[in-house]
């Protein structure tokens, strides 16, 4: 591709960013959005010339990340795309973003056809000219999310605009490697929508098939639950996803299955495991028992009711796995002993007797019913 033009309305001689860009529009743009964006911003300011080429180069992209990127803007009505007639980028039209209106993540799909095949070098002049002017748009609220995870219906025309790039068609067949299945219709969209709506890379949408496949996980719909989950902690590209793929210790996913859970691990999830492992000092041993426990007992809930059990055994003094079979030994000895003295008439004595099945049971109540 040449060399890009860049005018802005309102042209001043300083880079300046608008508050209402930061207010409105940063929190729900990714880091490759961000950096190109004010990069722009940046060299329409000096007057200096770039290309899609030197901006990939710039910061470590490819090509198609960047006018990934450059099309996000321009959904969101703060550039227009101009094309020559080989249907390549000539030209980028800054808009002034004080009068521009972010488009909420939820309706682009349906409003801007033309966006929801990326992948190609650009998009045609026939479907660019179906942005309606700045000045049309009805005033939006700002977004409060960073992203909607709202799966759009890609048409077939959609798909088969996808599939048609070389680079995606490199993609789908190492998907099929990693899958060991031919793709269908509903696995392409999947694909489709995590790199589309989810803004992911090529380079990180194989990361993440082969990261899922190591774990043994090929369903499209796991893949698709992890993508959400790393798009929603920031990921947005292969070293990001590595880093935190291998952030928590294998006890922590042994910990994670045990309770039924296959999710990277959220904040709150971890911030229970360390209580178990380092306030309480158990060995994974007496956790996944608990989580056994767990398991058969409640399909909901299941963090705040292990915790409730751990929570009682560690009042209890457990230390071992071994102190467990002592504890529940020591309770039914203990309730047998209660219910043969509650039929002796004579026994006038107050009995003290902590039972702690009975404050477990109480405690899990509590979480079940809130």
């Amino acid at each position: 591709m040449g060399f890009l033009t860049i005018y802005q309305d309102n042209y001043t001689d300083s880079t300046v960013i608008s508050n209402r860009f930061i207010d409105e529009y940063m929190q729900a743009a990714n880091d490759a959005q961000l950096k190109i964006y004010l990069y722009l911003i940046r060299m329409m300011s000096a007057r200096l010339d770039t290309s899609i080429g030197d901006i990939a180069d710039k910061f470590n992209y490819t090509e198609k990340d960047v006018v990934r990127a450059l099309k996000y803007w321009e959904r969101n009505r703060l550039l227009i795309l101009d094309y020559d007639g080989h249907k390549n980028i000539t030209g980028i039209h800054l808009m002034d973003s004080n009068t521009s209106a972010p488009v909420p993540a939820s309706s682009v799909m349906a409003t801007y056809p033309s966006v929801t095949a990326p992948f190609t070098s650009v998009s045609s002049p026939a479907r660019t000219v179906a942005y309606p002017s700045v000045n049309a748009a009805a005033p939006a609220q700002p977004q409060t999310q960073p992203f909607s995870v709202e799966k759009p219906h890609y048409t077939a025309d959609q798909l088969r605009d996808f599939k048609a790039d070389e680079d995606t068609a490199r993609l789908l067949f190492v998907a099929e490697q990693y899958l060991k299945k031919p793709l269908s219709a509903n696995d392409m969209r999947t694909i489709l929508f995590i790199m589309d709506k989810l803004g992911f890379s090529e380079d990180l949408t194989d990361y993440l098939i082969q990261y899922c496949v190591d774990r043994g996980k090929r369903d499209l719909r796991y893949i698709e639950k992890v993508a959400i989950s790393w798009a929603e902690q920031g990921i947005t590209t292969q070293k990001q996803a590595a880093s935190l793929s291998g952030k928590y210790d294998k006890d922590i996913y042994e910990i994670m299955r045990a309770l039924g859970k296959n999710n990277i691990p959220t904040e709150t999830e971890v911030s229970y495991i360390d209580r178990w492992r380092k306030l309480y000092g158990f060995e994974n041993d007496v956790i996944l028992t608990a989580c056994e426990r767990t398991v058969l007992a409640t399909d909901s809930h299941r963090f705040e009711y292990a915790d409730s059990i751990l929570t009682s055994w560690h009042k209890a003094g457990v230390h071992h796995k071994g102190d467990i079979k002592s504890l529940d030994e020591n309770h039914r000895r203990s309730k047998t002993g209660r219910s043969a003295m509650s039929t002796n008439k004579f026994n006038q004595f107050t009995q003290h007797d902590y039972d702690f099945e009975a404050i477990q049971q109480a405690l899990e109540k509590e979480i079940l019913t809130n």
